[in-house]
């Protein structure tokens, strides 16, 4: 197979799995979700940056000798339906770069990054990124088992937190938080976030 080198040289509308994505050679950042090519934004921008940092730095604090592991993006997460066993790279045709992601299962690490559904996920929303985030990864989030997810929005010092309901496995809005209120993830309730430090200017 010719080495791709430059993301002009493959088709955007076309179809591909995560053992092209592997053979990929270009700055380019990348996702794949349902085979097809999603553009990443260009680099976060500084109210981004400060934030992501920020709520970084106190999971990551709250993880410490705990087995699960905080990994920040540029990070490989390699989904599937949850209902089905592990795929074969060249049957996998969902690769995501969560903002931030938090795994438990050390089964799930390879060399690569993340082979299966991570615990909890946050994406942190922007004007481009908001359809991908709101819409596509929300439902590829959701059928691949991910537990949590949280939707944060810097400019409007908003958060919508989603937990996956175990008996229906359909996302449901477990609440809706503003900048001055503590926010804790259900999966790890003694975790307290004050959300008026990690969205101050």
């Amino acid at each position: 197979m010719a080495k791709i080198t430059q993301l002009s040289q493959l088709d955007l509308n076309g179809t591909y799995s995560y053992a092209d994505y592997l053979l990929w050679q270009f700055d380019d950042m990348v996702e794949l979700i349902r085979g097809k090519i999603m553009l990443m934004s260009p680099a976060p921008n500084l109210k981004h940056q400060r934030f992501s940092g920020r709520l970084s730095y106190r999971i990551q604090r709250f993880l410490e000798g705990k087995t699960c592991e905080l990994f920040v993006a540029p990070f490989d997460v390699k989904l599937y339906d949850s209902k089905k066993s592990k795929l074969l790279d060249k049957d996998a045709y969902n690769v995501v770069q969560p903002d931030l992601c938090v795994i438990c299962d050390k089964n799930k690490l390879t060399d690569q990054g993340c082979e299966g559904a991570p615990d909890w996920i946050i994406e942190v929303v922007s004007k481009g990124t908001a359809r991908k985030d709101m819409s596509f990864k929300y439902e590829l989030y959701e059928e691949s088992g991910v537990r949590e997810y949280w939707l944060v929005y810097p400019f409007e010092q908003a958060l919508y937190q989603f937990v996956l309901n175990s008996v229906s496995e359909k996302y449901q809005l477990a609440a809706m938080y503003a900048s001055d209120q503590i926010v804790s993830p259900v999966i790890f309730p003694d975790l307290k976030i004050d959300l008026a430090e990690v969205f101050a200017e």
